[in-house]
């Protein structure tokens, strides 16, 4: 039997790769990221697993890349908006031309994409979309201006994509980290972190796995995931 396709954007070296694996155990997956370098590599260390470099901000690449993904795999049953990009800085201090693109990688690129996916997993019943984000979603802190803006309109979006394909058998979850996730520049960032104070992209790639594969009495929208020890 041919497996199920699951497609993820923002194939990184922490949360978008743990994806790749954890979900390579039962799809195929078809992985969306810049760096075709990181992408080429995975394709070879993880079976069923295939690259397709793509800048999401591209607008007509993108609809291509989505094209050869539906032509060379089939449908995707599963979509995980994972890329990300962010900026620090107040409303006075940022250049607008970054939140303009953090607006294209994180709120249009998943339009695009929810629009590529969304017609073959309403035609079969079923399917799911999920996106990754962060509590820069739900508050607007002072020197995230140039993030948080493009992180609370990707959870509307995806709020109102759920209202819409939800009684159409297609789940929509959205995903918030409230943590420092566990990668090398991280640890060197904070040095005097114990190992308790990150959340593991493997842990984060579970929790993916399980909202994906909720039985359809009990659908979740909306969750945050912390390490217990980070104050909220």
């Amino acid at each position: 039997m041919t497996k199920k396709v699951c497609l993820i954007t923002g194939v990184g070296p922490g949360t978008g790769t743990a994806l790749v694996r954890r979900f390579a155990e039962g799809y195929a997956v078809a992985m969306i990221a810049r760096n075709a370098e990181r992408l080429s590599l995975l394709e070879k260390e993880v079976p069923g697993a295939r690259a397709f470099p793509c800048d999401v901000t591209d607008e007509p690449a993108l609809t291509s890349t989505l094209d050869q993904i539906q032509q060379q795999m089939g449908s995707p049953s599963v979509a995980i908006h994972n890329a990300v990009a962010g900026a620090f800085g107040d409303f006075q201090t940022i250049d607008p031309a970054v939140l303009r693109r953090n607006f294209e990688i994180n709120t249009m690129a998943l339009l695009h994409l929810a629009r590529s996916v969304a017609p073959s997993m309403i035609e079969a019943g079923e399917g799911a979309i999920l996106i990754t984000g962060n509590t820069s979603t739900y508050r607007g802190k002072a020197d995230f201006a140039g993030f948080a803006p493009s992180k609370a309109a990707q959870r509307i979006l995806g709020e109102s994509m759920a209202r819409s394909l939800g009684p159409q058998g297609v789940h929509v979850a959205y995903l918030a980290i409230d943590a420092v996730i566990d990668l090398p520049w991280t640890r060197k960032m904070l040095p005097d972190k114990p190992d308790s104070f990150f959340c593991r992209p493997d842990d984060i790639a579970g929790e993916c796995w399980h909202l994906v594969h909720q039985p359809r009495s009990a659908w979740t929208f909306d969750v945050t995931i912390r390490p217990d020890c980070e104050p909220w």
